[in-house]
């Protein structure tokens, strides 16, 4: 017959009276830390998710957004990501108190212990640092805010839309659709195309025979049109500008027009200008490199 570990019911009584409700009673502490920790979180979460929505209605701080770069969804989402990796960080903080806690309370001795993980630890953070420095720069990336999703950035070995940020990889997906994942800690520069303002340059060849002092004022026309023109005036940060001559090469004299604009919104503003550029420089009889398309064509025969 088996040996009772306790030789009355009042010393087991007693011994789970102790360990084991001590034992208990750190668990539910650690969950109680753990609940307030998140509510408080929470509750930093849902205030900065308020002042967000908020802002949304004022057409002063939309504009504000389109200068600095503050875009609001992407403020939206650094929030609950930040969020998330506050509750990530206090779990892991807090269990680990709870589990050396309960250990200490069942005799295990923590010193040697203790000692063993920093000798495992060190091995660990030599094997393992490229990891550990994919997660601090992600972390870094993600508090700084140097790019979001739906950012255009250029990270040295591919260019594209970002499509997901995490602690330890960033997604995005190039022209050509190849969906890149490239590894924070590998990223040594960020591009970011849609951060504060664009500026789209438009380059037109016309004949180098022309006259700047044609041709100029047709452009400036333009660019005072499409500054003017209801359709554009949300994604133009100010009026067009004409620089002027560019180049004069082989029979061909380039001109150069500037716009700055919205984030993201340069390739359809310049393909629009262009277009409306090059109809007004038709109209006006200017003509093309090698002659003819924007002026009348020569007669036949």
């Amino acid at each position: 017959m088996a040996r009772m570990p306790f030789r009355t019911w009042e010393e087991f009584g007693a011994w789970l009276l102790g360990a084991p409700l001590r034992v208990l009673l750190i668990l539910l502490i650690a969950l109680l830390v753990r609940w307030l920790l998140f509510r408080a979180i929470r509750q930093v979460e849902e205030s900065a998710m308020e002042k967000v929505d908020s802002r949304r209605l004022s057409k002063v701080d939309q504009v504000w957004a389109g200068v600095t770069g503050t875009d609001l969804e992407r403020r939206k989402q650094r929030t609950l990501t930040l969020g998330s990796l506050l509750r990530s960080i206090s779990t892991l903080i807090i269990f680990t108190i709870a589990l050396l806690t309960i250990l200490a309370e069942f005799g295990v001795p923590l010193g040697p212990m203790l000692a063993s993980a920093g000798v495992g630890g060190v091995a660990l953070g030599f094997g393992a640092q490229s990891l550990v420095k994919d997660f601090l720069s992600g972390i870094f990336m993600i508090i700084e805010d140097q790019y979001g999703v739906g950012d255009v950035v250029d990270t040295g070995e591919a260019v594209g839309t970002v499509e997901e940020v995490g602690l330890r990889i960033t997604r995005l997906r190039d022209a050509q659709g190849v969906v890149w994942f490239i590894r924070n800690g590998e990223i040594v520069r960020i591009g970011n195309q849609s951060q504060g303002w664009a500026v789209a340059t438009v380059d037109l060849p016309v004949a180098a025979t022309t006259e700047p002092a044609d041709a100029l004022p047709v452009l400036r026309r333009v660019a005072e049109q499409m500054y003017a023109d209801q359709d554009w005036a949300d994604k133009l940060m100010e009026a067009p500008s004409v620089a002027g001559v560019e180049s004069v090469t082989a029979g061909t004299m380039t001109l150069r027009m500037f716009v700055k604009t919205l984030p993201g919104e340069q390739w359809a503003t310049s393909r629009a200008l262009r277009a409306r550029a090059l109809a007004a420089l038709k109209a006006e009889g200017i003509k093309e490199p090698g002659y003819g398309l924007y002026g009348p064509q020569p007669p036949e025969g």
